[in-house]
């Protein structure tokens, strides 16, 4: 299957790693301003130059070190043992860049993994799960990450569709059978298949009390779901046809879940196929879209006291801007801002893509956008950038800096909220 990303990259001369004109004035002022500074360096600057990157080499080689003891590890008799070395690994991975020290080891890896998962219980197979799914964003597309991909898929959809597995290890190879093989995946065959596996999951009928799905399986159509759709984003134009003309009507039913998660994920995967279906120029018009919006609306309206303020509060919101896409065709855009860098996420389906990364790196996802060379592929941001440390040095605000900026802003966001409350005294 060719390797096409065009929802993932949908707009990309308004999402690549460039800041509005300001700021790529200030960030080139920042850059001439360090190379002059650099170029100013005496020689108890280089002395201090050259130390600290005598220290970082070393720490690069502690870091190894304390990896390689985790791998070792992980063929501990101790399940303890093992979920601490899965747990290092996990932390490791999601922080750091890694992809050559891991090259020569993937197969030691890939192996250790396997037997995680076939042996281990619970909390062992989540852990591999999640390391596995790091381990494919680490090798990225090549063949490299194909291999450990293909290697491992039969054991992921075994453990997914057992329903004697843990709930929290079936949630783990979810988001590692889609996020695996949205990164490596090399035919149709495989994309269709997962696809399919995934499906399967999230719109198994109910069978709890009520006619409401468990409570403890709302984790898990969740992560099947948000897989499932990450894999629509790459889905081919034929394939895509059909899902559009039968299957994505078995999404309004989850709207009605007792979990406002799903309910809100099923939103958003909703908002996707309309998005999808107007790249291809397709009619998503059916009988049951009226409904569709009355639904919309009455979870964008929702006040029930029994559900918290926070989750009313967010769901809401949310399936404002769901409604208003579907009605209008407008997105709500969204910025990212990593390093001297940004973003923008101008689609459902650079959202979910978005998304589906910052899960599964949690507060490693800035270091990813900048150093890791698939996810700026994926994102169209181009060759990470190369700065030193005078260059980082420069570009940190300065606390008061930040004490004026937020003073600013809180400020302008005073002025903007009385406006609104006149306004609504007016109508009132």
């Amino acid at each position: 299957m060719p390797r096409s990303r065009r929802a993932a990259r949908r707009g990309t001369g308004s999402a690549r790693a460039s800041s509005p004109g300001s700021e790529e004035e200030a960030g080139s002022e920042v850059l001439s301003h360090c190379s002059s500074a650099s170029e100013s360096a005496g020689p108890a600057e280089e002395g201090a130059g050259s130390e600290a990157a005598s220290e970082h080499g070393q720490e690069e080689e502690e870091a190894e070190d304390r990896l390689k003891e985790h791998m070792d590890t992980l063929l501990d008799k101790s399940a303890k043992a093992r979920q601490a070395a899965l747990q290092g690994l996990r932390l490791a991975l999601s922080s750091r860049t890694l992809s050559e020290f891991l090259l020569e080891r993937r197969l030691t890896l890939t192996d250790s993994l396997e037997k995680c998962l076939k042996k281990g219980k619970g909390e062992e197979q989540a852990l591999a799960g999640s390391v596995l799914t790091l381990l494919c964003l680490q090798m990225g597309s090549g063949p490299e990450g194909e291999e450990v991909f293909r290697s491992l898929k039969p054991l992921l959809v075994s453990v997914l569709t057992d329903s004697t597995a843990s709930p929290s290890a079936r949630q783990s190879c979810a988001t590692a059978l889609g996020m695996c093989c949205y990164i490596a995946a090399g035919d149709l065959e495989d994309l269709v298949s997962c696809l399919s596996c995934l499906e399967g999951i999230f719109s198994t009928p109910s069978t709890g009390e009520g006619g409401t799905a468990p409570a403890h399986h709302g984790p898990l159509h969740c992560s099947a779901l948000q897989s499932w759709s990450l894999l629509l984003t790459i889905c081919p134009p034929s394939h895509l046809r059909s899902i559009l003309d039968n299957r994505w009507l078995q999404l309004p039913p989850l709207l009605t879940s007792s979990s406002v998660a799903l309910r809100i994920l099923a939103g958003e995967t909703i908002a996707l196929l309309f998005e999808l279906a107007q790249d291809l120029e397709e009619d998503l018009c059916h009988q049951d879209t009226e409904f569709l919006c009355t639904q919309l609306k009455v979870l964008a309206t929702e006040s029930n006291k029994y559900r918290a303020k926070t989750d009313r509060r967010r769901q809401r919101s949310i399936f404002r801007d769901i409604l208003r896409f579907i009605e209008t065709g407008e997105y709500q855009e969204e910025t990212v801002r990593f390093g001297l860098e940004c973003m923008y996420l101008d689609s459902w389906a650079r959202q979910r893509t978005y998304q589906a990364f910052k899960e599964v790196l949690g507060s490693g996802i800035h270091h990813h956008l900048q150093n890791n060379e698939l996810l700026r592929e994926i994102f169209g941001l181009g060759p990470p950038l190369v700065l030193d440390a005078a260059a980082l040095k420069a570009s940190k605000v300065s606390r008061f800096e930040k004490h004026l900026y937020n003073s600013a802003a809180f400020k302008a966001r005073t002025k903007a909220r009385s406006r609104v409350r006149d306004k609504r005294a007016d109508v009132l």
